[in-house]
């Protein structure tokens, strides 16, 4: 190195600007040139070898600083493990009550007593309105009073036929008069019949005045007071709801539908009756799971053609009545069995326009693009359905660094997942 700067210098040949000697030179550019050949004259050989230890040291700098940058970069790597997985498939369901009716007044009247309060649970046959039953305790009274009148015509009906029946056979009476007495003895049935039915819609009306549960449940807000007239053609008195056990409904895409079905080897038809029909899981709005395990009871009959799914519906008891109707929950259903699946960090994915890729380091510690197809992530990690092996080392820190093709110092990472 020293005899190539030495030659170099030996070499070196001083340049001088000059001026044209057609033109006169000027004292001040005589006096510039002069000042600038002392500051750039020749310089003698022991003077330029001053320069040679110098020249050799910023070399050298160079020299290691390009090494430096032609060193392999160091990156982290992990491997590609393998793991039994329990698959699951979650979607957005609604709580939605398996009973729910708005109790409206069968009869009109005033609103006598309200028997219940805001919000409260009741049993199945539990009272909860009174309607005013004078009204409909005189309509029936007045019922049986006609019934009364009924059956006394028909009697007196009766005795008139057989009148005539006996005057006929002593050829008294024209037959005319029998037939018409047998005609008044039906038409006196008839007002019997009739005036039975006017008693049992009387005692409809008046047992409607008693507004009973239809089943156990939770009340609504009551939208009256005592005192307010009501009937059939007004807003419903409350809304009762049963709470325990409630239904979540959902919808199932056809291909995790079609899967199901091959696992199972049951139809649409027989898989909510079936004992092995996967299992139903709940997490709650505020994102904690419900302690409780569902089981699919309806299956619809088509795939909606804008959704391509079908509605599913499950059971839950509810018994700490979590799950309200209305609310929106997020529904998982594990597959039968685990399968075994290739797993990776998700430090390690990236993505581009063509999709997802890892960078795998090979035998030779170069790195390789890889496009991979994930699955579901479980915890840090996520399912690599294609394009990655087990063992194989994929980059986890110095991504920023390194590009496909390099070579590359791995190290195995601190933690290593699946251990």
């Amino acid at each position: 190195m020293l005899e190539k700067i030495t030659r170099y210098l030996h070499c070196r040949r001083e340049i001088v600007p000059t001026r044209p000697r057609t033109a006169p030179v000027p004292t001040a550019y005589r006096i510039r040139r002069k000042r600038f050949s002392m500051q750039t004259g020749p310089l003698s050989f022991s003077k330029r070898l001053h320069w040679i230890p110098a020249m050799a040291l910023a070399f050298g700098l160079n020299t290691v600083q390009l090494d430096a940058q032609q060193a392999a970069p160091k990156v982290s790597v992990a491997a590609a493990y393998s793991k039994e997985i329990t698959e699951e498939a979650v979607f957005i369901g609604r709580g939605e009550a398996i009973d729910k009716v708005d109790i409206v007044a069968r009869v009109s009247g005033f609103l006598d007593e309200q028997l219940v309060e805001d919000g409260s649970t009741v049993a199945e046959g539990d009272l909860l309105f009174r309607i005013e039953p004078d009204l409909y305790q005189a309509v029936l009274e007045a019922r049986r009073a006609d019934l009364d009148k009924a059956e006394a015509n028909l009697e007196l009906a009766g005795v008139e036929l057989a009148r005539k029946e006996e005057l006929l056979r002593r050829e008294a009476t024209p037959a005319s008069e029998v037939d018409i007495a047998r005609a008044n003895e039906l038409v006196a049935e008839a007002a019997v019949k009739s005036a039975k039915a006017a008693i049992r819609q009387a005692e409809l009306d008046l047992s409607y005045t008693e507004i009973d549960a239809p089943f156990a449940g939770r009340l609504g807000r009551v939208a009256t007071s005592v005192g307010d007239v009501v009937g059939p053609a007004n807003p419903p008195l409350v809304t009762l709801v049963r709470e325990t056990p409630i239904h979540v409904t959902f919808a199932l895409n056809e291909k995790r539908l079609v899967d199901v079905l091959q696992q199972l080897g049951e139809t649409a038809e027989t898989l909510a009756e079936s004992q092995r029909s996967p299992e139903v899981h709940v997490t709650l709005p505020n994102g904690t799971p419900l302690g409780e395990t569902g089981r699919l009871v309806f299956v619809d009959n088509r795939i909606d053609p804008l959704t391509g799914s079908v509605v599913m519906r499950a059971e839950f008891a509810n018994t700490g009545r979590l799950i309200v109707d209305g609310a929106f929950v997020h529904v998982r259903i594990s597959a039968l069995k685990p399968t075994l699946r290739v797993l990776v960090p998700q430090a390690a994915l990236q993505r581009d326009q063509r999709g997802d890729f890892v960078l795998v380091v090979n035998d030779k510690q170069m790195v390789e693009q890889r496009y991979v197809t994930l699955g579901d992530t479980v915890g840090t990690a996520a399912i690599v359905l294609e394009g990655l092996r087990e063992g194989e080392s994929v980059i986890v820190e110095g991504l920023q660094r390194v590009r496909p093709g390099v070579a590359v110092d791995a190290v195995v990472a601190a933690e290593q997942p699946g251990e």
